[in-house]
């Protein structure tokens, strides 16, 4: 899930498995069972949500080419897993919607814009928990020749990061972040006049996004990956270990153990939080009246996904 102002390497669809690297797509494709659609159309979003265990399985699918045993399990397991989500997650976001709402009519500073990407951040880390126990079981189960196709899967994303963000034109890299975040910020209020666009633009160039830098986690976390994973494969580690190996690669996705890296995502969500709040700061009250009634749809959809047996 993206916000609408998120200026990062993960403004665009394809950097958005990039940026955290392939493996990342485990995490990356379960989060969608929390977020699928949240500033799509509300139709879409109700659609992706109950579609989101064949969403995943289909992601995780291409990435290590499941036998039939596997797939069997893996559809099972995420099947429970939205099952979980839909009794205990979506209260909280039906909660968090309604605070977004009351706040949509006030000016909003930096700290508060924050405390939104904090909520969802603490979401993702609940959904990455729960998710543990299938993925250990998946990786014992998983054979070597797995791993050279998810091998090939890797070097597929890093061709596309790099005609994107290193090889591109730094006019083409800006104006496609630009037309992103546009996209994003205008699906929650509304067409966006001059000034606001000029909002837009002048945060990107602030903007401390650097692609090489982002590119260079990416591989470190498919090495850290695929070094995690090769003695599990096949059965070859306890279920005990697998699961201590796979909580370990969790972490070390959501929280890197480079700590320039740590910094620079931190100057990566401030960015982002000013972003939103100048942006918000510079809406009409039409806007911001059209920014509650979409929340408010996203709310009665969850309140249906919520209400709907699994």
């Amino acid at each position: 899930m993206k916000f609408p102002l998120d200026l990062g390497v993960e403004t665009h669809s394809r950097a958005a498995g990039a940026g955290a690297g392939r493996c990342t797509r485990i995490i990356g494709g379960l989060a969608v069972l929390a977020l699928a659609g949240l500033l799509q159309s509300c139709s879409l979003m109700k659609i992706a949500y109950n579609q989101a265990p064949e969403l995943v399985y289909w992601q995780l699918d291409r990435h290590f080419d499941f036998t039939d045993a596997q797939s069997l399990q893996v559809k099972a397991d995420l099947d429970k897993l939205q099952a979980w989500h839909r009794q205990t997650q979506l209260p909280g976001y039906i909660e968090a919607l309604q605070k977004l709402q009351k706040q949509m009519p006030s000016d909003m500073d930096a700290a508060a814009a924050c405390a939104i990407y904090t909520d969802v951040r603490g979401k993702l880390v609940l959904l990455s928990r729960q998710a543990e126990p299938p993925m250990a079981t998946l990786v014992g189960s998983l054979q070597a020749g797995q791993l050279k196709n998810l091998e090939r899967r890797f070097a597929k994303g890093n061709e596309e990061y790099r005609e994107d963000f290193l090889e591109a034109s730094p006019k083409a890299q800006r104006d496609k972040r630009y037309k992103e975040a546009v996209k994003r910020a205008e699906m929650l209020y509304g067409r966006l006049d001059k000034k606001q666009l000029a909002v837009i633009e002048r945060r990107i160039d602030a903007s401390h996004f650097e692609a090489p830098r982002s590119y260079a986690e990416k591989i470190r976390r498919q090495q850290d990956a695929l070094h995690t994973l090769h003695p599990l494969v096949a059965g070859q580690a306890t279920p005990e270990k697998t699961q201590a190996a796979v909580r370990g690669l969790f972490e070390r996705t959501l929280n890197s153990p480079d700590a320039a890296y740590r910094d620079y995502m931190e100057k990566l969500t401030q960015d982002a939080c000013v972003t939103l709040a100048e942006l918000h700061n510079s809406t009409t009250p039409a806007q911001r009246h059209k920014a509650v009634e979409t929340l408010h749809r996203y709310e009665q959809d969850f309140r249906t996904l919520n209400a709907q047996k699994s």
